[in-house]
């Protein structure tokens, strides 16, 4: 019996035609400018408890954003309503209420010139998999099913698994977008996912959790089979935390959660952190304010990989860009109102596919070429080995930090036993500025690609 296309998720041409209505609908009532965006979207999953099947979910969502400028002054309004006669009301009704707003002139389209022209399907870079529309509910059933160790894992002695919850999803996310100055833009990509927590408990009633998952934008790429193992793995090596003393040691934050340490630097570069004066890197722009082994790229145009993407929310083109280049920065995030309003130069409005890119400050790798956790731990002899942080927070102001982790002790290249309920404080400008090493192991599946990272002289309390 031949499969039915699952192709709920992508956009219609009757629905592409009726953003555009809303656009033609917005300046017969009155805007000045328009920009809409479609955005549509479902999503199944999979969900297994303890080797059965505990849940199966399918979600699916549709919603018009409309983006009106009128009368110098600018309003944003979103509905789920795709008939003629209800968005005709429900846009007039849109334009009236920006009325009503106080004056902003800084509110504007971007200037055609800067929007991208050639994303015309939603599939050049390539992030949609056809194989997504021949999936049967038993095949993604069977793919959630394979992952599952229940009643088959082996475990030390003394140790038992508690409980096991896997999950399957996958889901089609496309996005169509239009503006009264003629930009039209489209971006199409599938997802598949497997995730996996498995809880344990040790001989003296103690539990531990483990979790571990992948994704990929094709299901081929998608590693099956994998994600409970590394998660019981990684529930066992937690048993008998021992407390360690405070102090100033080498910090070795792994890939899993590295990029929780830049996520901050990408907020302070916004315009808007720095027009408000709460960012620690206002006036860094063509300075070197970080280490010199510090640089960050951002790949938004690399085809078939996470995160990429031909155009931002504006409708304004990408491109292949340095963010931070041996510590010197080299641009901020500056979309079109924050432009007008501050007199900077336009850019994008955000990171994309962000790439840390590797360095070693003794200027050598390992001969293999791999520089990965267990050869930066090698390399820097002993510290603690962070791979989860819990809480904290980082002052956007002054770049200050506190963040409880959680992790191993090691020392001379080894793992000797796990640390719980530290805390590391410090300045990010600081902290970035201790940076030994970055290694090349930045997980495939994601969107950030920050890989394993090693810092000295990081302030550790007990």
């Amino acid at each position: 019996m031949k499969k039915e296309k699952n192709t709920t998720g992508l956009i219609s041409k009757e629905e592409k035609n009726l953003a555009l209505f809303c656009i033609d609908a917005a300046l017969r009532h009155g805007a000045e400018q328009v920009r809409v965006s479609l955005s549509k979207s479902t999503l199944d999953t999979f969900g297994m408890l303890n080797g059965e099947l505990d849940k199966v979910t399918h979600s699916a969502d549709r919603s018009v954003f409309l983006y009106i400028f009128a009368d110098r002054r600018y309003g944003t309004f979103s509905t789920n309503m795709l008939e003629e006669a209800s968005l005709e009301q429900f846009t007039a009704k849109a334009v009236d209420a920006v009325r009503m707003l106080a004056e902003d002139r800084h509110r504007k389209l971007p200037e055609p010139i800067r929007t991208e022209k050639d994303a015309v399907t939603g599939r050049e870079l390539g992030l949609y998999d056809d194989a997504y529309e021949d999936l049967a509910p038993e095949e993604k059933y069977g793919m959630a099913a394979e992952e599952c160790i229940w009643g088959k894992a082996v475990c030390p002695e003394g140790i038992r698994i508690i409980s096991e919850e896997c999950e399957y999803s996958d889901s089609v996310d496309d996005n169509f977008v239009a503006d009264s100055s003629g930009f039209r833009g489209r971006h199409t990509e599938t997802s598949f996912a497997i995730c996996s927590e498995i809880t344990i408990e040790d001989p003296s009633g103690r539990k531990y959790s483990g979790y571990w998952w992948d994704s990929s934008p094709y299901l081929a790429g998608l590693q099956r089979g994998k994600c409970s193992g590394t998660a019981l793995d990684k529930a066992i090596s937690q048993i008998s935390p021992q407390s360690h003393e405070g102090g100033s040691f080498n910090m070795v934050v792994d890939r899993s959660v590295s990029s929780r340490l830049v996520s901050p630097l990408f907020s302070a570069l916004n315009t808007a952190s720095i027009q408000q004066e709460s960012s620690f890197l206002k006036g860094s722009l063509g300075k070197r304010i970080f280490s010199e082994g510090l640089t960050i790229t951002d790949l938004a145009r690399t085809c078939g990989k996470p995160g990429a993407r031909l155009f931002d929310t504006e409708g304004v083109a990408t491109r292949n860009m340095d963010i931070i280049v041996a510590g010197t920065v080299k641009t901020y995030f500056t979309n079109t109102y924050m432009a007008l309003k501050t007199g900077m130069e336009p850019t994008v409005e955000g990171v994309s596919r962000p790439v840390l890119l590797p360095y070693s400050r003794d200027g050598r790798l390992p001969e293999d070429g791999i520089s990965d956790a267990a050869k930066i731990m090698e390399a820097a002899g002993s510290g603690i080995y962070v791979t989860g942080f819990n809480g904290g927070n980082c002052n956007s102001t002054t770049g200050n930090f506190s963040y409880g982790i959680e992790g191993f002790a090691f020392r001379d290249g080894k793992i000797t036993h796990p640390v719980r309920e530290m805390v590391i404080t410090g300045n990010m400008i600081s902290l970035w500025n201790n940076l030994v090493c970055a290694g090349n192991d930045a997980r495939a599946c994601t969107r950030w690609q920050i890989p394993t990272l090693c810092f000295e002289n990081v302030d550790f309390s007990a």
